[in-house]
């Protein structure tokens, strides 16, 4: 029986390996797994050596924080990779830890073929490190078309499987009479980490009440997750704001969305989901000094937004860091919401942008093939 072992190491990984496994899984049932996972993977039957959480570390001062530990689990890991004895390590996303595990695992095992899937954002910062990763990795599974000629250059097989936000369309029909009211609808995504939530909040509150001041007809819905509401909706005790909604359940954040005329979104994956949606918006990025100025110095791109980056100009505007306040978001959202031709233009954009972004199936059965490849 053929083997598979499933490498992720934050929850994005573990639902991104997880739809993938499921393809791979309707193509050929005779195989066995073992994973670092959660409950994503854990759903489908599959085992998880450790627990997750024990080396999820996010910022960079988490990482450095952390290293100790990181390294411990890294080699605990190897020596469990080398254990199973599979014939695919399958590494999705995390690359401070899966790729470093995939490498000393190739080092220790050739015979052991390696695939990775989003490939790091050598892009931005670190181009060099795709000399390294060929060394140890066999295939690179990649979200952008224009990814490829970085891997290309240096001869690393790459494929482009088009990004998973993009595969699945979305026809629930969800009662949201109660946050409608006669009002338009403006969605806020301040992120779900802590740091996120407590630079982002009370920016937004104060935002609301400008707003409020200005135009009360906007009821402001607030995207939360089951772990963060809660810290969310403690910012908003002593606030008397009556239109205000927090919401945590996915199926009624994605109908909220779409009734939305407008979305102020936390920089990073979930503004696709946005832009996906069609509905207009602004990127919004606070963090702590020391985060900031070090990712200042090692990134090397204009933009935090990737609709943005991949057309190299202001498509949505960013306020990033010291724009990230009250007064510019105002200004912001008032102008772009009296602006229907600048909201018509930025989703034409959007739209071609997106376009160039699809698989030709989905991402995930074109990872399950590519995988597949290398087993039958």
């Amino acid at each position: 029986m053929k083997k598979i072992f499933i490498l992720t190491g934050e929850p994005s990984g573990d639902k991104l390996a997880s739809e993938i496994i499921s393809e791979i899984t309707k193509k050929k049932t005779d195989l066995e797994f073992l994973s670092v996972g959660g409950t994503n993977l854990e759903k489908l039957g599959i085992k998880t050596i450790f627990d997750q959480k024990e080396i999820t570390y996010i910022a960079f001062t988490d990482i450095i924080l952390n290293f100790f530990k990181i390294k411990r689990k890294i080699k605990e890991t190897v020596n469990e990779v080398l254990k199973f004895k599979p014939d695919i390590l399958f590494s999705v996303d995390s690359p401070d830890f899966t790729l470093r595990v995939a490498k000393l695992v190739k080092e220790k095992n050739s015979k052991i073929k390696t695939i990775h899937f989003i490939a790091p954002k050598v892009w931005a910062w670190r181009e060099g490190r795709v000399k390294k990763m060929k060394k140890f990795l066999d295939h690179i599974l990649l979200l952008f078309k224009f990814e490829k000629e970085y891997f290309d250059k240096e001869n690393l097989t790459n494929t482009f499987v088009g990004h998973p936000l993009l595969d699945k369309n979305i026809n629930e029909k969800v009662q949201i009479d109660q946050f409608l009211d006669k009002k338009n609808i403006i969605s806020i995504f301040p992120g779900s980490r802590v740091s996120e939530i407590k630079h982002h909040i009370p920016i937004l509150i104060n935002f609301i009440k400008k707003m409020n001041i200005k135009d009360p007809n906007y009821n402001f819905i607030f995207h939360a997750t089951d772990k963060n509401k809660e810290l969310i909706s403690n910012y908003f005790i002593k606030e008397q704001i009556k239109n205000l909604e927090i919401i945590n359940d996915d199926k009624i954040k994605t109908a909220v969305l779409k009734k939305s005329i407008f979305a102020i979104v936390k920089s990073g994956t979930v503004s696709l989901e946005v832009c996906k949606m069609n509905v207009p918006s602004i990127i919004i990025y606070k963090m702590n000094f020391i985060n900031f100025y070090l990712a200042k110095f090692l990134l090397n791109i204009k933009f935090a937004n990737m609709i943005n980056i991949i057309n190299n100009r202001e498509v949505i505007p960013e306020l990033i860091q010291s724009e990230c306040n009250a007064d510019e978001i105002f200004k912001s959202v008032y102008y772009f919401l009296k602006k229907p031709n600048l909201i018509a233009k930025q989703k034409q954009e959007i739209k071609k942008t997106l376009e160039t972004l699809s698989s030709p199936s989905s991402s995930s059965e074109e990872a399950a093939n590519i995988i597949l490849s290398y087993i039958f």
